[in-house]
Parts: C-alpha cells; structure tokens; sequence
C-alpha cells in the first residue's frame, strides 16, 4: 500500500481512539515484520500531536511447533512491559493478545489496539462510529442474558450457561483507559460457565477454521459435556483438528472458550480467499456469522490460560438469548443492530 495511504487509515484509526496533543503512544513490533504499518502510526500520531515512540523488540526464535497464543517476547523483557504500561495508548503490531503481558499493560490503564491484518483489508474494514453503536446494542443485550441456545440446520443444538465472565464488544477502536481492540473487528461475545456449556455443534462445509486459516470441507461434530469437548467427528477436518490440538498436549484446550456474533456487513465471507496472511479478523466480524472457540478464557478473567486455541465463524446459524432470537439463520434478528442502507 502507498505509504500516504498507509499513513492517513492510521490517522483515521488514533482519531477515533482520541489520540490528542500531549499523550504518549508506542507503537510495538517485532523484527522486521510490519515496520510500514509502525511508521505509518508514528507519523499519524505526529500530525495529532502526541508523543510517539517506536519499541522494537528482536524477531523471535524459529517455531518449533504449533502457534501457542499468550507467549510474547515481553514474557522475558519486564523493563519493557513497565515502559508500556507507562503509556497512554499501545499499538500492537506483535499480537499480545491472551498474554500476562497485555493484561499487565492494560490493568495500568493503557488502552492496546492490535493491528496486525493486511493493510487493503484495513483500508476497507476502517472503523465507524455507526458501526461501534451497534456492536455496543449487541454487547447490552448479551450482558442481561442468562442462557445462550445456538442450533443449526446441519444438527447444532449447545446450550451456554452465561453471565459468569463479561461481555466485550470488539469494534475496531480503543479511546477508554485499559480498553482493548483489534482492527478490524465488528463482534459481541462472552464465555460459557466452566462446567455450564453442553450439547452438539456441527460444523457444515463453509465454516472456518481458525488458525488454520482455511474452509471447513465436510462435517465436523463436536460433542460438549460439563464445558469441555468430549469428542470430536467426522472426515479429514476433523482428524486435523484433533491432531492439531493433541500436539499441545493440554487438555484444557478442549475446554469451551468464548462464543458470540459478528455484525460488520462490509466484511466478507469469502475474505480467506483474497487475504490469506492475516488472522481471520475478516471472517470473526462477517454479519450474522456465529462463532464458537475452545481453549483459554484468561481474556475473560476465566482461570484457563491453555495456549491451544481455535476460533470457528460458523455460517446459518440461530442463535437465542434468553429464547428471544438474536440470530436467526445467519441474519441478524434485532432492528437496532442490522445493517444500515
């Protein structure tokens, strides 16, 4: 992306996260990966005023297995985390999410933005004011609601016992003190009870797999008991995910984790096919999508910080609250929150 264009979605993204004259923002990456995207919000931060520094950490060491979210290079550098905990604002470019470190940096009161998808799909998913009313509509009525039914077409029917962890709306900006988000982002979810999530999730060809970053090709069946994924069936998709998730060798990455919608009509179901480098951002936020993850649930204050981690967008699905209909067959059911002509 031309770096003027590059530079002017940054500014457009600290505006709305009310980056002003006088506070102090780093910019966090990592080796050389994504220093276009620091220099963009170095100079955007510069034309509102702020102070802006740039904390480079040394790329990491070659993988030896399987992506294990939570573990940064700040886990050994604390002087770093206190420098960014001294920070009003942090834009992550390394992805802390699920991380001791990001909780540290936000419990401080400084508000974190990752940034880490590919810069078109950053252009196209810029964040709106219109945008966070409706995630923030989402966010209310799940935050009253007592017990969570998704059920499909293809045979899904769980039931979540919820009110334990929090809500949080995701809407792609951050402008209040310890807050985070992910640009682009356009959800609303929260968690299961530790032992209150049972039933039957199908997964239907078109779901997505997430961090494999690929389309679900024949049908997966996920039984669930007491919180945790008892078992797992189906063809080749499946046998990928059991695989995946044993070489973690934890099994709290069975537990359930997080569970919610997404409402960003501009995202794109078929967003793999045009930006497969990214992390799926794209497919969490697609309007009426229902998406389900299993492992940690640290994020929502939970005590499972497994570092096996699934998200999984699923398509045509009805989803209640309460047994009011939020989702019904992959629309949005609720007039305050559907798209907008």
């Amino acid at each position: 992306m031309d770096r003027n264009v590059l530079t002017e979605i940054c500014l457009h993204q600290l505006t709305l996260s009310g980056v002003h004259e006088g506070e102090k923002v780093v910019v966090l990456s990592q080796g050389s990966d994504r220093l276009d995207y620091a220099d963009a919000f170095l100079a955007a931060g510069q034309r509102l005023g702020a102070q802006m520094y740039h904390m480079r950490l040394p790329a990491p060491l070659p993988a030896t297995g399987s992506w294990a979210v939570g573990q940064t290079g700040l886990a050994a550098n604390p002087d770093a985390v206190e420098a960014l905990k001294q920070a009003d604002m942090v834009v992550d470019l390394i992805f802390l999410l699920f991380s001791p470190e990001q909780m540290a940096i936000q419990a401080a009161g400084t508000r974190v933005l990752t940034a880490v998808e590919p810069a078109p799909l950053l252009a196209r998913l810029l964040p709106t004011k219109e945008l966070r009313e409706r995630v923030e509509v989402g966010a209310e009525i799940l935050a009253k609601a007592k017990v969570m039914r998704i059920t499909s077409k293809h045979g899904t029917d769980v039931t979540y016992t919820i009110g334990k962890y929090p809500t949080i709306a995701e809407y792609g900006y951050t402008d209040e003190p310890g807050r985070w988000d992910h640009w682009p982002a356009a959800f609303v979810f929260t968690g299961g009870t530790d032992d209150g999530v049972d039933g039957q999730i199908v997964l239907a060809p078109g779901d997505v797999l997430l961090p494999f970053n690929t389309y679900v090709r024949e049908k997966v069946t996920y039984t669930i008991e007491k919180g945790f994924v008892t078992d797992i069936r189906g063809g080749l998709d499946a046998e990928l995910i059991k695989s995946y998730m044993g070489e973690f060798n934890d099994p709290r990455g069975m537990g359930m984790s997080h569970v919610g919608w997404g409402l960003d009509h501009r995202a794109q179901w078929h967003g793999l096919t045009q930006f497969p480098g990214g992390m799926g951002m794209e497919l969490r936020s697609f309007y009426g999508n229902v998406m389900f993850s299993t492992g940690p649930n640290n994020e929502l204050g939970g005590p499972n910080d497994t570092a096996c981690h699934l998200d999984i967008p699923m398509r045509g699905c009805s989803l209640f609250l309460d047994d009011e209909p939020i989702v019904l067959d992959g629309d949005i059911a609720v007039k305050e929150m559907q798209r907008r002509t």
